[in-house]
């Protein structure tokens, strides 16, 4: 299979398409080997319109999703950015080529090596893999100018918006009922996030910050 052809194909059918044109953003679509970051059984359908699973609770969104997000993010070069739920990797492979700095946290040491690992055969160099709790976040290495988080969620702890700079921006698909999700990039000022919605989506979820039931009598 050609992959170069594919990717290129993804780019101009499923991304420029949804008003995601940006030359830096496009370029990183083009340049990132999508193939690398799915199960080999998956590789003849890396780069169609659907979401792949990586592991246990890891996914890669259709790509529209994941370049939506990526601009809603308004990455800068000089920006730090850390990556929640990294899964695979790719997410952060493609983020490295807008930043200075990523950071792509993940819960298990066995991800961060497969992770590590990837980056390292395709000469990423601007992206870090770190095992640790999601829901906590990296404080000791705050604060970002971006936090993704690479699944959507229902619930946001309170620990990421503490570790935004000023004028940091966290972008997230928010659940919304009935299934469906919006994009939307929460902004620091001072002590509080101002929140904007950018688009519709339905990626998978990480059921680890769904909203926990209630119980009334």
């Amino acid at each position: 299979m050609d992959f170069d052809k594919a990717r290129e194909i993804m780019v101009d059918s499923q991304i420029r398409p949804d008003d995601v044109t940006e030359p830096r953003i496009v370029s990183a679509f083009l340049r990132t080997p999508r193939e690398v970051f799915v199960p080999n059984a998956r590789k003849g359908v890396a780069y169609s319109e659907l979401e792949i699973t990586t592991s246990p609770g890891r996914a890669l969104w259709i790509p529209r999703d994941t370049a939506k997000l990526i601009k809603l993010a308004a990455i800068q070069p000089s920006d730090v950015v850390l990556v929640v739920g990294a899964g695979a990797g790719y997410e952060a492979a493609l983020i490295s080529q807008l930043a200075d700095t990523v950071i792509a946290l993940e819960e298990t040491a066995a991800l961060v090596d497969a992770m590590s690992q990837r980056f390292a055969a395709i000469g990423i160099d601007r992206a870090a893999p770190v095992e640790g709790p999601l829901a906590k976040g990296l404080p000791e290495q705050a604060p970002f100018d971006v936090i993704y988080i690479a699944g959507m969620i229902e619930v946001m702890p309170d620990s990421w918006a503490g570790q935004l700079r000023d004028g940091g921006r966290l972008v997230a698909v928010m659940a919304q009922p009935g299934g469906m999700g919006r994009g939307n990039v929460f902004t620091k000022a001072g002590d509080t996030l101002a929140s904007r919605e950018g688009f519709d989506a339905c990626p998978p979820r990480f059921a680890a910050f769904d909203r926990k039931p209630t119980f009334s009598f």
